[in-house]
C-alpha cells in the first residue's frame, strides 16, 4: 500500500536500521524504543493485522516467529528471555496497520496482566 509505512520502510523509502531481512520478512530497530532491545518483524505483504490472517498464512507467521527466535539468539537475548508481541486493532494498541511483531528484551518485565 502506497500510504502504509512499513510498506515504505521494505521499498527502502524511509531508512531503517535493519536487523535481518529474507524474501518474505524484514526487521529492523524501532525508532521509538519501550525496551533496551525493540525489534519490529513484518512480512513484506501487506497485512492489516491478525484478523486478515487465512489458512494460506500459516507458513508466513511460522516463519516470522522461528525468525524471531533467531534473531533473538543473534542479538544474544535469547538466554535471558525476551517478549514476542502482536496487537490486532486500535484498542490493543496497534498504531501502523501492517500486522508486525515486537521483539523486545534487555530488562525483566513486569507480568502481563
Amino acid at each position: 500500500m502506497s500510504d502504509c509505512i512499513f510498506c515504505k520502510i521494505i521499498n527502502g523509502d524511509i531508512p531503517s536500521q535493519k536487523v535481518y531481512e529474507d524474501e518474505l520478512i524484514y526487521a529492523f530497530r524501532d525508532i521509538n524504543p519501550v525496551a533496551p532491545v525493540h525489534i519490529l518483524i513484518i512480512p513484506k505483504e501487506h497485512i492489516c493485522c491478525a484478523n486478515e490472517l487465512n489458512d494460506s498464512h500459516k507458513e508466513l507467521i511460522g516463519h516470522i516467529i522461528l525468525t524471531a527466535t533467531k534473531i533473538a539468539k543473534a542479538e544474544g537475548i535469547a538466554e535471558d528471555g525476551y517478549r514476542l508481541v502482536n496487537n490486532c486493532g486500535e484498542n490493543a494498541g496497534q498504531t501502523v496497520f501492517h500486522i508486525h511483531f515486537h521483539l523486545l528484551a534487555g530488562e525483566k518485565f513486569d507480568r502481563m496482566v
